[in-house]
């Protein structure tokens, strides 16, 4: 498990706060190529932009499908990659490190696990709950696979609790031994300063329009910064775009747009 262990250094490597690792999210092995032809460090995958590419919505992908195929992007691509694990397929502490324990020797150079619980009455687990969550996936990413842990908070995505609730939680993560510390749903400097200032583990981000672009975010002392299923829905856009023209006026300037970029993926989709 050596390879394991270095590849999780390597990626935790990468999160320097004030330098902050950009890892888009990718979806299929062909997106992934594309990122690492492209120059990034790392990526990682989407729940979201993989369920999409089989015809379902996020949420709707089993564990084994999402370790899967994350091991397979993985292994497409030499850049380290982190897969989106959700909520770590069950409410249980036991659940979250299984998923972990799975995950772990795959390929994989670290996962997230959420506190989402895809209840509309209850959106987020009770804090108690959601560390002991954390600390038993904690364990068992530090095990002779290592791979490196990122604990999401997802009240501000949800609209429960507030800032202070997002810190407490994050800082109970950290102690509870969680590598990467995650807040999607920030949305200003001063909450993004709040949270960097309050915790003493590297910080990720999601983007989303008003969110300081990354030269700010990196003199907030962000550490990453993610884009979530935001590429693959833009690629998705594109589609829906370039088939409405082709539908409603029967015309191609879309294929000129296609014909610029064509070079460029083909030459990443190459066979290794």
């Amino acid at each position: 498990m050596t390879s394991e262990r270095s590849l999780a250094d390597r990626f935790l490597d990468l999160h320097v706060p004030g330098s902050p690792l950009v890892m888009p999210n990718v979806w299929d092995l062909g997106s992934a190529r594309i990122i690492e032809s492209l120059g990034f460090a790392a990526a990682a995958t989407t729940s979201s932009g993989f369920a999409a590419t089989l015809g379902r919505r996020d949420g709707q992908v089993t564990r084994n499908e999402a370790i899967n195929h994350g091991s397979r992007i993985a292994a497409a691509v030499d850049i380290p990659v982190s897969a989106d694990l959700e909520d770590g397929y069950g409410p249980t502490p036991e659940d979250a490190a299984d998923t972990v324990r799975r995950a772990a020797g795959q390929g994989l150079a670290g996962c997230s696990i959420e506190d989402a619980t895809r209840d509309p009455d209850r959106p987020v687990h009770d804090v108690g709950l959601a560390v002991e969550r954390v600390a038993a996936a904690a364990e068992t990413a530090r095990g002779e696979a290592r791979i490196v842990l990122t604990a999401r908070a997802e009240n501000l995505l949800y609209g429960v609790g507030d800032l202070d609730d997002t810190i407490a939680r994050l800082q109970a993560y950290a102690t509870a031994g969680a590598d990467v510390l995650f807040a999607p749903g920030l949305r200003t400097a001063d909450a993004v300063r709040a949270v960097v200032e309050s915790v003493d583990r590297p910080v990720s981000v999601l983007v989303h329009p008003g969110l300081p672009p990354i030269p700010e975010l990196a003199e907030l002392g962000i550490a990453r910064v993610s884009v979530g299923g935001s590429l693959a829905f833009a690629a998705l856009a594109a589609l829906v775009d370039a088939a409405t023209e082709l539908r409603d006026t029967g015309t191609y300037e879309w294929t000129a747009r296609a014909k610029a970029t064509r070079s460029t993926i083909t030459k990443a989709l190459d066979p290794r």
